[in-house]
C-alpha cells in the first residue's frame, strides 16, 4: 500500500474539482483524502502502484471543463491507513492562489431550469459544480461556502444532501441553492417578489418599457432590441446618441439569423465565459437601426445566468422578443452599479423598473468584450469569464506588485512571483464614483490574492487620479511611461523576454519630455526603451477637447502645411471643418501658443483625417472619428481591387526617425479639394501608414539585427490597420506579436505596469530611458 501526496495548481477551486476528484478516487479503489489549500489543491492518495497510476492519468484527462491544470507535484508520504476516501475541510497554505472566473450557467443546469419536473424549476440561481458565480461573490479563499455572499443563505435539507453526497451534481458546489433556501429576486421597492417580479419585467419589456436588471458582476439596462423607439428613449436617457449598445439573443440560432459568425467565434459566443462578441451585421437584420448606428457590426452576448434566460422564457404565457438591449447600468463615465443603494441612486432617472435580488456582489465584473480576428478572439474588455485569470511570463520577483492602470478603461494588475492578475473592467477614472470603486476593488483583490505589494506602479501622467491613487498608498511609487506599458503588456501576453521592436499607436499619453505621445516605435526589452521613432509632431491645441473634436487636430494639421494664414482658411472654409469664429481661436492659440502642446498621438491623427475626409468632425464617443474612418476605407476595400502596401522609408531627424505623415496629409487634402472618393482615400491613409510602419522596422532591423515587432495600444483595434500591419510584417521576414486575450487598448496596460515593476522596481533600463 502506497501514499501518494499530489498537489494540484491552477484553476482548480470553484469547478467541481474536489468532487471530481473523490468520484475517480472511489472509482480506482483509492483511500485518502482532498482538500483546498487555497493556493492549490491537495490529495492524499493511497492504494496500489497500478491504481495510483490510472489515478494520475484520469485527475488530468478528465478534469472538469471548467478547470484548468497548470502543475502537479507529486511526493510519496508515510501514512496510516485510510479507511475510504473523503473531502476534508480546507486549511489555507501560502503560494500561488488561482481564482476562478464567473463561469456561464450550463447546459445540464438550462435543462433543469425550464423541466417542469425538477425541483429547480425555473430557479433564478440554478448553479452547479460547473457553473455559476465565482469570483464576484468571493470573500476570502480557500473558495468555499462560508467565505461568499452565498453563506448568507442556510441550505434547506435537499440541498445539503447534495452539496454533501458525491453521487449528485452539485457535491460540493458552493453556491447550491433552490427556491426554498437560495436568494430571490424582486422589484426594486416595489411589492413584486419571485415570480410577480420575473412577470412584470418581462411585461415592461413588452410595453415597450426600459428596465435595469441585476446579474452576475452588476446591473444591466435591457429593452427590446427591435423597437426602434425605445432604443432611442435609452440612448436620449443615458446621453449616449450614436456609441453601439449590446445585444443579447436568446440563443445561437437568433445570432445566426442576425449576423455573420467567423469560423471558430461560436465556441466562444456559446461556450462558458459567453463575452460580448462583435460580429458582422446581415443586410436583412431586424434589429432596431440605433443599436449600432452606422457601424456594419453589433456586439452580442448570449444568456449567461438563469434569470437571463428567464426573461426570454418563462411559464406566464409572454411572447417575448428574442433579442433584448444589455448595456452596462451606469451613467457615462460611471462604474457599472452593483448594489441596490446603487441602483436606486443612479438609475432611477434612467429606467423604470428595477428587477434585483439579494445575493451580493462583493467585486464588480462588466460584461467582456471582444472582436475576433485571426481565428480566435481579440479582446476590447476583459471583464467577467476571464478576470482575474493569471498570466504566467518570467521567472518571477520576491515581492508583490501592484499596478494600478490607465485612467481610461481602467484595471489593475497584482503580480506575485511569475504570475500576473488582471482585474476585471473598472472604467474611466474622470468620474470620483469610478476612483472610489477602483480602491474598493484593489482592497478586495488583494485580500483574495492575500498580495502585499511592496512597490506600486503607475502612470507615468503626474496628474492622473491613478496616480494620485498610487501616491496614496504610502509604496514606493514607479512611474512607467504609458506607450512602453502597451508594448511590455503584448510581451507579456505572448511571454515574449528578448528585445524586440514595439510599435505602440495609441491616443494619447504622457512622454518623458513632457510632451504627448501616441504614434510610437520603440527598441526595447522588459527593463527598458529607446524611442526610435514616431509620427511627425503636429500640434494639439484646445486641452481635453482636441480629444474629442477632430476638426481641431485637422485645422492644427492645415494650419502647418499651408504656405499662409489666407491659404489655410480657405482651405478649411472649403473642407467646412470649422465656423470662423472657430477658425480664428484656433489661429489665437497658435500665435500666442495658448492651451497648445506637441502630440504625435495616432489615434489624435486618425481623427484629423477623419475630419478632413468629412466623416467625423467631433466624437461623440471616444474613438468615433477613428471607428469611421476605418469603416469607410473597409467598404472600399470590400469593392474594389486594394493596391499593394510598398514600404516607405523614414526620415532623419536629429533626435529620432519620424514617419512622413505630414507628407501624407497633404496629399489627403489635395485630393479632398479634387473630389475624390472618400472611401479610396480612407484606405490610402491606412495603406500608406502601414507602409511607413513597415518601412521604418525595416530600417531598425538593419540598425539592431531585431527581426520580431509587437504590435499595441488602442489604434490597433482597427482590424484593418491591425491586419495589415501583420500581414505585411510578416511578408517582409518579422515575426509579429499580436494581442487576443489582453487587450490592445488602455485596459491592457495595467499588466505591462506590472510586467516592468517586478522586474525593474528599483533597477534603471537597458536602453537609455527610465520607463
Amino acid at each position: 500500500m502506497k501514499t501518494e501526496r499530489i498537489c494540484v495548481f491552477g484553476i482548480v477551486q470553484g469547478v467541481g474539482f474536489r468532487p471530481f476528484v473523490d468520484r475517480i478516487a472511489h472509482a480506482h479503489g483509492l483511500c485518502g483524502t482532498v482538500c483546498n489549500k487555497g493556493s492549490y489543491v491537495e490529495i492524499l492518495a493511497q492504494g496500489g502502484e497500478d491504481a495510483l497510476n490510472a489515478f494520475r492519468r484520469d485527475l488530468e484527462a478528465k478534469a472538469p471543463a471548467r478547470s484548468a491544470i497548470l502543475k502537479v507535484v507529486v511526493t510519496t508520504e508515510e501514512k496510516p491507513p485510510y479507511p475510504s476516501f473523503a473531502i476534508v475541510e480546507s486549511a489555507k497554505e501560502k503560494g500561488d492562489i488561482f481564482v476562478s472566473p464567473d463561469i456561464a450557467v450550463c447546459d445540464a443546469c438550462k435543462a433543469e431550469l425550464f423541466d417542469k419536473t425538477d425541483r429547480r424549476y425555473l430557479h433564478p440561481f440554478i448553479n452547479c459544480t460547473a457553473c455559476g458565480p465565482r469570483l464576484t461573490i468571493l470573500d476570502a479563499m480557500p473558495y468555499d461556502r462560508e467565505r461568499t455572499s452565498m453563506g448568507e443563505f442556510p441550505m434547506c435539507p435537499q440541498c445539503e444532501y447534495e452539496y454533501t453526497h458525491a453521487e449528485t451534481r452539485r457535491y460540493d458546489a458552493q453556491p447550491v441553492c433552490c427556491n426554498d433556501c437560495g436568494p430571490e429576486v424582486y422589484l426594486l421597492d416595489r411589492p413584486e417578489r419571485r415570480r410577480d417580479a420575473i412577470t412584470a419585467a418581462r411585461q415592461a419589456l413588452l410595453n415597450g418599457k426600459i428596465i435595469a436588471v441585476k446579474g452576475i458582476g452588476g446591473f444591466h439596462l435591457c429593452c427590446d432590441a427591435r423597437r426602434e423607439e425605445t432604443v432611442q428613449l435609452l440612448r436620449q436617457r443615458k446621453k449616449r446618441p450614436v456609441k453601439p449598445f449590446a445585444v443579447m439573443m436568446k440563443d445561437i440560432n437568433a445570432v445566426r439569423r442576425e449576423c455573420l459568425i467567423p469560423d471558430g467565434a461560436e465556441g466562444v459566443l456559446d461556450g462558458h465565459q459567453k463575452p460580448i462578441v462583435l460580429l458582422p451585421k446581415k443586410r436583412e437584420q431586424t434589429l432596431a437601426p440605433s443599436i449600432a448606428p452606422g457601424n456594419p457590426s453589433v456586439g452580442v452576448m448570449l444568456p449567461y445566468t438563469p434569470l437571463h434566460l428567464l426573461l426570454f422564457t418563462y411559464d406566464d404565457g409572454l411572447e417575448m422578443p428574442d433579442a433584448l438591449v444589455m448595456t452596462s447600468a451606469n451613467e457615462s463615465g460611471a462604474p457599472i452599479c452593483h448594489t441596490d443603494d446603487e441602483a436606486r441612486q443612479e438609475l432611477s432617472g434612467l429606467c423604470d423598473l428595477i428587477l434585483t435580488h439579494n445575493r451580493r456582489i462583493r467585486l464588480r465584473a462588466d460584461d467582456s468584450v471582444t472582436d475576433w480576428y485571426d481565428g480566435k478572439p481579440y479582446m476590447i474588455r476583459r471583464s467577467r469569464g476571464y478576470a482575474p485569470l493569471p498570466f504566467f511570463f518570467g521567472k518571477g520577483g520576491e515581492r508583490d506588485v501592484l499596478a494600478i492602470g490607465g485612467e481610461l478603461k481602467n484595471c489593475f494588475c497584482i503580480g506575485r512571483h511569475n504570475l500576473f492578475y488582471p482585474s476585471p473592467y473598472i472604467g474611466d477614472m474622470a468620474d470620483i464614483r469610478t476612483v472610489t470603486a477602483l480602491r474598493q476593488s484593489i482592497e478586495r483583490m488583494t485580500t483574495l490574492l492575500e498580495a502585499k505589494p511592496a512597490v506600486v506602479a503607475c502612470d507615468l501622467h503626474p496628474r492622473y487620479n491613478t496616480t494620485a491613487v498610487a501616491r496614496e498608498m504610502g509604496l514606493p511609487v514607479i512611474p512607467v511611461q504609458h506607450h512602453y506599458a502597451h508594448i511590455l503588456s503584448c510581451m507579456a501576453e505572448n511571454d515574449w523576454e528578448k528585445p524586440l521592436i514595439g510599435v505602440s499607436f495609441d491616443g494619447t499619453g504622457y512622454g518623458s519630455d513632457a510632451t504627448i505621445w501616441g504614434g510610437e516605435i520603440f527598441c526595447c526589452d522588459i527593463h527598458g526603451f529607446r524611442r526610435s521613432v514616431s509620427i511627425q509632431p503636429f500640434w494639439q491645441r484646445g486641452g481635453d477637447a482636441s480629444a474629442r473634436e477632430g476638426w481641431r487636430i485637422a485645422v492644427s494639421l492645415i494650419d502647418s502645411l499651408a504656405q499662409d494664414r489666407s491659404e489655410a482658411a480657405e482651405i478649411i472654409e472649403k473642407l467646412q471643418l470649422c465656423s470662423l469664429q472657430e477658425r480664428q481661436a484656433q489661429f489665437f492659440l497658435a500665435d500666442q501658443k495658448i492651451n497648445s502642446v506637441l502630440s504625435t498621438s495616432a489615434g489624435r491623427l486618425f481623427d484629423g483625417v477623419s475630419a478632413i475626409l468629412g466623416l467625423c468632425r467631433a466624437s461623440t464617443f471616444e474613438g468615433e472619428a477613428s471607428m469611421r474612418l476605418q469603416f469607410a476605407a473597409e467598404a472600399w476595400a470590400a469593392a474594389h481591387e486594394v493596391p499593394p502596401v510598398e514600404s516607405i522609408a523614414p526620415l532623419q531627424a536629429p533626435e529620432r526617425l519620424l514617419l512622413p505623415t505630414e507628407d501624407l496629409v497633404r496629399q489627403l487634402v489635395r485630393a479632398v479639394l479634387d473630389g475624390a472618393d472618400t472611401g479610396r482615400l480612407a484606405y490610402e491613409f491606412h495603406r500608406q501608414l502601414v507602409g511607413m510602419i513597415v518601412g521604418t522596422c525595416q530600417t531598425l532591423r538593419e540598425e539592431t539585427k531585431l527581426n520580431t515587432v509587437a504590435l499595441s495600444g488602442g489604434v490597433f483595434q482597427n482590424r484593418l490597420l491591425l491586419g495589415l500591419c501583420d500581414k505585411n510584417l510578416q511578408r517582409v521576414g518579422f515575426t509579429v506579436l499580436k494581442h487576443s486575450t489582453v487587450p490592445s487598448n488602455d485596459g491592457g496596460i495595467a499588466l505591462g505596469q506590472a510586467v516592468y515593476a517586478m522586474y525593474n522596481a528599483f533597477s534603471h533600463d537597458g536602453f537609455g530611458h527610465h520607463a
